[in-house]
């Protein structure tokens, strides 16, 4: 169709505006051919005449229709021109608050000075997988495309980022990385990802500064190199910098500032770390104060510091190397405030203290600094010459050394980031993230301007031929004929600045001259580029030249191009910084010294030959050094597939989501997203797959065109039927190609037809309303003619008589009436009172039975309660038993190490009395000898006196003997009487401790069998408890008596023995030496007999300890079996026999308390009676004495000595009968502990006896089961009626149970039968009390379940669906059978009585709990990974409501996705069938339905947040029809929970935030009472939500309305008191909280019968 047919009434077209830059207009009147005037109709109102010369129409670009305006891609739409673009940014921008657009490959990107909750790690994993076409455009978009290219076709991209200053560069580039960052994790564990967006507050604290356009504007441009490895993870990255505006540390202009960090550091000055640095404000410096304002609202300087200092430490930058870089800065700062006063004529010099400590911070000489600022070294043929310089010429050499000693230091920064970037490993691939400067022109524009535009022209070229190259793929692609577009190539301006005689060459050549000026190179620029087109003089300026670039015309200013090219620094500046003490600085230096050494050696080859320069020695220019590393950049950029980000700065007050149509269409053009406009415009832009084309424009088909198969075909017939120019489009392999203005004309077709049809509608409903009315109207005027007719015949026909029979009637009628009713009622109040009765009557009798129930009911409450608390006291009880035990046992242990420790030191005493001992006896044999000798000296005097003494001494002697006998008798009755009782004790004890044991035994045993009676017993023994202190005081108090008794009878003794040695000393001094052997001989055989019973108590003592440990050692052994019964049991019999054997004890020890009383008394009267003999006897031989006293005067001295030595035998025995009490006591405490101790043996004997019984019984058993397992190999598999016992290794029988799914046997009888087999196992192990089997078994099956599931099966839907079934059914068979009274309440008696009798199984509930846990996650994570790919193409794309599309033009992006032919396609009856296999599979693994229902509500939620999120980024999906499709699926999703039966799963609450959201997609947005519906119905969904539907709110068609940026406001002021989340997306990955019911089973597990088909051999039944 020609372009001309197109300008017809009611057809939109754009004309200028100086205001706006275009502005629509409607036309009025239909425009032909030789028409000089198009009439038209502006917006507001007025009209306007367009001219038109009819030789060569050139007529207003047409408006594209409003179903196009707000597309994602500009590509698409059919008019493409300037307004076009223009307009639907703005429309994006203003009304939708879309800050991203495509424009084909170009993602244009506005700067909406506002934070916006789009860059979320949420967003991030749902832009991650994705094509670049199925979403909203976006940053992120753009990062996946270049990772999955880089991943699939294994080459390295590019990300190139451009736009002016305030643009939104670094951020864009910022995302970039992190996305980058957030998608590929590194695959070490330094955290590279980390690093490389860390570096970024250093770069832009040191590169980037406030200007007039941005308050954190770049200075320079980066290209970051992010390498992967083989598997895509990141491992490092490389930084480059390009053309850094030194000029910017010494000039900034009115309202800017220099870099960031100055400020960063000045805002510190008074911190410690920075004292020595000697800063001030920053408004002291001249270098910070030149642009007068030097903060930034918003931005703390302070703040941004620390960040700052944190990368560098994070990056392993160290504090050394940080306080070099701040004294650096500092000396900088320093520098600029140096005053260089002017002292005479052509003379200069420095005098500030501000030198001085640039000095002192840098190491170098204040002196030397002076003289080369100040001076200027000429080097002659002869001679050399210092020359002074004036005072601008001294400021500039100032100015210079700060430039290029900050220059360094920024290279220095950037290359320690690279290296802290740098990881070990090989890179396999990278993506290039390039932000650079745009394409920019001021009032007045230098040298930096010159690179930069030059740049962007390299940079344009590259763009051109890769949008070039991308066209003609797609067309060779699709089998179109390839026709050559004519598009700009900048290839001449690029020759005008870098070929042989152009202007970088002819810069570099008037740097060579010592005297060249910017005038001389300004005119030879006139005399050598006049004739080149690109090249234009100013006419009002000499000091200027103008270059056409490929976006504008520039003019650039001459001054400073020589300077800024020759960057010069003299030599003497540059010897004195390389001779600093500071080797931070000196490097700087050397190393330019190195760099400019291999510089040398590379060579750039540009466009055209360049002129070579003369010098060999000169020093590389700014120009080409940027000319160099641009062409390595470009080589870098063609050897990856770039991707092109476009950032436009929308207006220049910063202003959020404000639109400056003329800025943003300056910048479209210097961006080159017009010359991509215009490539496309110049072929076919308008593209369409065939099904996209029919499912639009299936309205246009006739019946026959609709009825072919072959889609394609009709889709060729239609287009031949209604566009009969063939060169207006293209059939391509799959897609159909439009020119220009053809998909406009399609929807004029397309809406003429809609309105055709709505006036048919139309037509024939109103004609339906009209008919209606008419027949109601004709049908009440029959029935009014009716009545009126009526009325009148009635009138004419009616008479007196006929109204007396007529009321005469109607009295009868009515008393008649009356009695009948009468007659009803009565019947009627009868049966109503009986029933009344009756009903009350059964009411007061229910009422009367739940009366007697309830009370009944609390009757049983009460004693139900009791038995709990009986119960609870009975476990609290045992537990505190258990504790006592343990003490007690542990108190034993440590009495015996004290006993012990006491028995060897009284054994170390006894052997030293008996070496004492030894000593007194051999000192009594010399004794002796004495006075054997004394006697034969004296002998002569017995002769003589013997006659005379014979007589008395004969009377003497027999009394002596008689006192003696009497003593030795008492003596030996004593000890006789103590070794006896001691010997009669020990023996009656040890005969009365094996009696016991052998009752305490039957009692067991008879304990054992009547448990029941044991209850009684326990409260008895409880009460008997209480009174065992008391008994143990008493007996201590019987024993303190006994022992003081022994202590009076001893010290009696002792007095009566010492009555009568006296009389024996006194009057026979000869009989000493026979009572000192006897003596003797009573002490050894006393000792001898102390030593025999120490050594038998304490070998005693070593058996029982012996035994003890055995025992002990046996107990721990072959306990934990039934341990709280057996506890229970011991404590009370040991207790029971305490009782009894303490009453015995106390009434011996009270019969032997009277006793001793007895003998006490009588030896008291006996010793009264000897005392009083023996008075009389001395008073008698008083007489006697006197005589012989003279006599033994002379025996009195050998007396003495005599007395003396028995006075030590005294004292020797004394000291005996001590230790003879301390081993008494010690006796007694043996006897206690031994009594004891043989008591807990017995209780440890009799276990030990239960043990051994039960070993014998088991092995018994083994031996017969083995027996009949060798007999009976080839029998069929039994039945298990009541327990199942494992005979072969735990591990054998687990690993055949866990892979019983996987061969698929016996599942269709009993599905959790592996289940009930494990658990007839345990119940089997705590038949038997086996508690290491148990364990071994419990360990095992979790461990299995773990390895199969974790290990093997972790994505096998079928075998994760049964074990979760079977762990669930196992544990409720741990409940069930644990016991405890919750889980009892609905098992049958036989159940009950099965229950798990001796081991607590919680932990391992709790275990198997876990596990279950595990499974159920990794069940729902692979349902999850099997459904989504289905969600988005079946609840979005997919239409399934018939006749309705909501398809529309895509653009660029889409057209790699359009081989829909070959690609699957997902419905809604996709995700039905899914949900209903998940289900079968659950239910024929007989799955509980509790759980069931959550993992349906949890995949229910998944559909909803992946359909929500997708709908938040989807601004295509955000249409009424788009909502009806929405709630057509969610209804079939709520009909196929009826279907199953799930309708109480909750499942659709989680379908509310995508049902409302349908809902509001449908509902009417214009109105007051709308928006406050909107807030009421959309409860479940976000403000933020809202607003992102409402401003994404697409019209499919013509008919509908967009949503006005008024009403949104309104929306968003209502929801201002809302509460609710500000996130954007909902968590796809959330769970909800998974909870187990508990099921009783009601399977008897007698019943249960293993199939053969198992090849369990080993189960046997017992």
């Amino acid at each position: 169709m020609a372009v001309l047919e197109l300008y017809t009434k009611y057809n939109r077209v754009w004309i200028s505006d100086e205001e706006h830059v275009w502005k629509s207009a409607e036309i009025v009147k239909d425009f032909h051919s030789g028409d000089k005037v198009l009439e038209l109709l502006l917006e507001d109102g007025s009209e306007y005449c367009y001219t038109v010369d009819p030789s060569k129409p050139q007529l207003p670009p047409l408006r594209n229709p409003d179903i196009l305006v707000g597309e994602n891609d500009l590509t698409a739409l059919s008019y493409l021109h300037e307004p076009a673009v223009l307009h639907n940014l703005k429309v994006r921008f203003v009304e939708s608050r879309i800050i991203y657009t495509y424009c084909g490959i170009i993602l244009v990107a506005l700067n909406p000075y506002k934070q916006l909750p789009i860059y979320g790690d949420a967003i991030i994993h749902a832009y991650s997988g994705q094509n670049m076409g199925d979403m909203d455009p976006h940053i992120f978009a753009v990062a996946e495309e270049a990772y999955k290219q880089m991943a699939r076709n294994h080459k390295n991209q590019s990300i190139i980022v451009s736009g002016e200053s305030g643009a939104g560069k670094t951020v864009s580039a910022r995302y970039a990385m992190r996305y980058f960052a957030v998608v590929s994790k590194s695959a070490n564990k330094t955290r590279v990802e980390d690093k490389v967006l860390a570096s970024n507050p250093i770069t832009e604290a040191i590169g980037n500064a406030k200007t007039t356009r941005n308050d954190n504007s770049s200075r320079f441009g980066k290209y970051t190199e992010i390498s992967f490895d083989r598997k895509y993870r990141i491992i490092g990255a490389n930084m480059r910098t390009y053309l850094l505006e030194k000029s910017r540390v010494v000039f900034q202009a009115e309202n800017e500032r220099n870099y960031h960090i100055f400020y960063q550091i000045c805002s510190c000055a008074d911190s410690p770390a920075f004292k020595n640095l000697r800063l001030q404000s920053a408004d002291k410096f001249n270098y910070t104060c030149m642009g007068g304002d030097i903060t930034i609202e918003g931005v703390n300087d302070k703040k941004d510091l620390e960040e700052t200092r944190q990368t560098f430490s994070l990056l392993g930058l160290k504090e050394d190397f940080q306080s070099d870089v701040f004294k650096v800065l500092a000396a900088i700062l320093h520098l600029g405030n140096v005053e260089i006063k002017n002292i005479g004529d052509d003379k200069s010099l420095p005098s500030d203290p501000h030198l001085a400590v640039f000095c002192e911070l840098l190491g170098v000489s204040a002196e030397g600094l002076v003289r080369w600022l100040c001076h200027r070294r000429i080097v002659l043929v002869a001679e050399t010459v210092v020359k002074p310089v004036p005072k601008d010429r001294a400021v500039n050499a100032r100015d210079a050394l700060a430039k290029h000693i900050y220059a360094h230091l920024f290279d220095c920064i950037i290359n320690r980031i690279n290296t802290a970037l740098q990881v070990p490993g090989k890179q396999h691939a990278f993506i290039g993230v390039l932000d650079i400067y745009g394409f920019e022109t001021f009032d007045i524009n230098s040298f930096e301007q010159f690179c930069i535009n030059y740049a962007n022209e390299k940079l344009q070229q590259q763009f051109n031929l890769h949008v070039f190259k991308l066209e003609q793929e797609e067309y060779m692609k699709e089998d179109i004929p390839w026709t050559l577009i004519d598009f700009y190539d900048n290839q001449p301006v690029i020759d005008l600045i870098e070929a042989k005689m152009g202007i970088l060459d002819l810069l570099d050549e008037e740097c060579l001259f010592p005297q060249g000026t910017d005038q001389s190179w300004l005119q030879k620029l006139y005399n050598y580029l006049q004739a080149s087109p690109m090249f234009e003089k100013p006419r009002l300026s000499n000091e200027a030249f103008v270059i056409q670039h490929f976006a504008d015309k520039v003019e650039y200013q001459c001054r400073g191009f020589l300077e800024k090219n020759r960057d010069a620094l003299y030599e003497e500046l540059v010897d004195m910084m390389r001779s600093s003490k500071l080797p931070f600085l000196a490097n700087f230096f050397q190393e330019e010294e190195q760099n400019a050494a291999i510089g040398k050696s590379v060579k750039v080859k540009p466009a055209r030959p360049s002129v070579k320069p003369a010098n060999k020695h000169l020093r590389t220019s700014v120009g080409d050094k940027f000319r160099s590393s641009l062409s390595l950049l470009m080589e870098t950029l063609n050897a990856t597939t770039p991707h092109y980000v476009r950032c436009i700065k929308p207006n220049d007050e910063k202003l959020p989501f404000e639109y400056d149509s003329r800025r943003v269409v300056q910048q479209l053009r210097a961006c080159g997203v017009l010359e991509t406009i215009r490539i496309s415009a110049q072929s076919y832009p308008s593209r369409w797959t065939y099904i996209e084309f029919y499912s639009r424009y299936s309205i246009l088909m006739s019946h026959v065109e609709a009825d072919l198969n072959d889609k394609k075909q009709t889709c060729k017939n239609v287009l031949q039927r209604l566009i009969h120019d063939s060169n207006q489009y293209k059939f391509g392999r799959t897609k159909i190609f439009f020119r220009a203005g053809q998909v406009a004309y399609l929807e004029k077709l397309r809406l003429d037809r809609l309105r055709g049809a709505c006036e048919t509608i139309q037509k024939h409903a109103r004609g339906w309303s009209q008919r209606r009315k008419y027949l109601a109207l004709r049908k009440a005027a029959i029935i009014l003619q009716q009545y009126v007719r009526g009325k009148r015949t009635i009138r004419k026909t009616v008479t007196a008589a006929t109204l007396k029979q007529g009321w005469a009637a109607l009295v009868i009628q009515r008393h008649w009436r009356g009695y009948r009713l009468r007659q009803v009622y009565q019947v009627v109040r009868l049966a109503t009172i009986t029933i009344q009765a009756f009903t009350r009557g059964w009411i007061a009798r229910k009422r009367y039975k739940k009366m007697i129930e309830e009370h009944k009911a609390l009757v049983i409450q009460k004693y139900a309660r009791a038995w709990l608390a009986r119960r609870r006291f009975q476990t609290m009880r045992r537990l505190v038993l258990n504790v006592q035990l343990s003490y007690r046992v542990q108190q034993l242990r440590k009495k015996i190490e004290e006993q012990n420790k006491e028995n060897r030191g009284l054994l170390e005493r006894l052997t030293s009395l008996a070496n004492s001992h030894s000593q007194t006896m051999e000192k009594l044999q010399g004794l002796e000898t004495q006075l054997e000798k004394s006697t034969n000296q004296k002998a002569s005097l017995e002769k003589r006196e013997k006659k005379a003494k014979e007589d008395t001494i004969a009377q003497l002697q027999k009394e002596v003997e008689v006192l003696n006998l009497e003593k030795e008798k008492l003596e030996k009755t004593f000890e006789r009487q103590d070794h006896e009782a001691e010997v009669a004790t020990l023996k009656e004890e040890i005969k009365r401790l094996k009696e016991e044991r052998v009752i305490l035994q039957r009692k067991l045993e008879e304990g054992a069998q009547a448990n029941s009676d044991l209850q009684e017993q326990v409260i008895q023994l409880t009460k008997h408890v209480k009174l065992i202190p008391e008994l143990r005081r008493d007996l201590n108090n019987l024993q303190n008596q006994r022992n003081n008794m022994e202590r009076k009878m001893k010290q009696q003794s002792e007095q009566a023995r010492g009555l009568s040695f006296w009389v024996s000393v006194l009057e026979f001094v000869k009989r000493l030496t026979f009572v000192g052997r006897i003596l003797e001989n009573h002490q050894r055989e006393q000792k001898e007999s102390y030593e025999t019973q120490v050594e038998g108590l304490k070998l005693k003592v070593d058996h029982l300890e012996n035994e003890n440990s055995k025992l002990q050692n046996l107990f721990q052994e072959k306990s934990n079996v039934n341990e709280n019964i057996c506890q229970e049991v011991s404590r009370l019999s040991s207790e029971n026999s305490v009782i009894p054997e303490l009453k015995l004890r106390v009434s011996e020890l009270q019969r032997q308390k009277q006793e001793l009383e007895g003998l006490v008394e009588e030896q008291k009267r006996e010793l009264t009676e000897i005392s009083h003999n023996l008075q009389k006897k001395i008073t008698e031989e008083s007489s006697q004495r006197r005589y012989f006293e003279e006599k033994a005067e002379e025996l009195e001295g050998e007396k003495r000595e005599l007395q003396g030595r028995v006075e030590e035998l005294e004292e020797e025995n004394d000291h005996l009968k001590r230790q003879q009490l301390m081993e008494n006591e010690v006796k007694s405490k043996l006897r206690e502990e031994t009594s004891r101790l043989t008591a807990e043996n017995m209780d440890f004997d009799e276990l030990l006896d239960q043990k051994d019984r039960l070993i014998k019984k088991l092995q018994t058993q083994v031996k017969s089961l083995e027996t009949s397992q060798r007999g009976s190999t080839g029998a069929p598999a039994p039945h298990v009626n009541k327990e199942i016992e494992s005979i072969q290794a735990v591990s054998t029988f687990s690993s055949h149970l866990l892979f019983l799914k996987q061969r698929g046997v016996a599942v269709n009888m009993i599905p959790t039968l592996p289940a009930y087999i494990l658990f007839m196992c345990i119940r089997h192990a705590d038949y038997l009390n086996d508690e290491a089997k148990l364990k071994s078994l419990m360990n095992a099956i979790i461990g299995g379940v773990k390895k199969v599931i974790v290990v093997s099966h972790q994505k096998d839907l079928e075998f994760l669906s049964f074990w979760l079934s079977n762990t669930h059914q196992l544990l409720n068979c741990l409940k069930q059978y644990s016991g405890e009274e919750e889980f009892l309440k609905q098992s049958t008696p036989r159940q009950k009585k099965n229950c798990l009798q001796n081991f607590d199984l919680s932990e391992h509930r709790q275990i198997l709990s876990d596990l279950a846990i595990q499974i159920y996650h990794r069940f729902i994570s692979v349902m999850q990974k099997t459904l989504t790919p289905t969600i988005v193409p079946g609840m979005l794309e997919h239409e399934s409501l018939q006749g309705i599309s909501s398809m529309k033009p895509t653009g660029f992006r889409k057209r790699s996705n359009s081989f829909y032919e070959e690609s699957e396609t997902y419905t809604i009856s996709s995700i039905l069938q899914h949900l209903t296999v998940f289900h079968s599979t659950m239910n024929h693994h007989s799955l509980d339905q509790g759980l069931i229902k959550q993992v349906i509500k949890q995949l229910f939620y998944l559909v909803a947040a992946i359909t929500l999120n997708n709908i938040m980024l989807r601004k295509d999906m955000c249409s009424c029809r788009k909502g009806m499709q929405i709630r057509c699926n969610i209804s079939y999703l709520e009909e196929w929970l009826k279907e199953k039966e799930l309708q109480n799963v909750n499942a659709m609450d989680t379908l509310k935030p995508l049902a409302q959201t349908a809902w509001l997609l449908q509902v009417n947005k214009s109105t007051d009472d709308d928006a406050k519906e909107i807030i009421e119905k959309c409860s479940e969904l976000s403000p933020v939500q809202i607003v992102k539907i409402l401003n994404s709110y697409t019209p499919i068609d013509d008919f509908e309305k967009r949503v006005t940026s008024s009403f949104v406001r309104k929306v968003q002021s209502l929801l201002q008191d809302h509460e609710g989340t500000a996130q954007l997306m909902l968590d796809a990955d959330y769970r909800f909280q998974v909870t187990f019911p508990f099921c009783t089973s009601t399977q008897a597990l007698e019943l249960l019968q293993v199939p053969n088909s198992l090849h369990l051999d080993f189960l046997n039944r017992i």
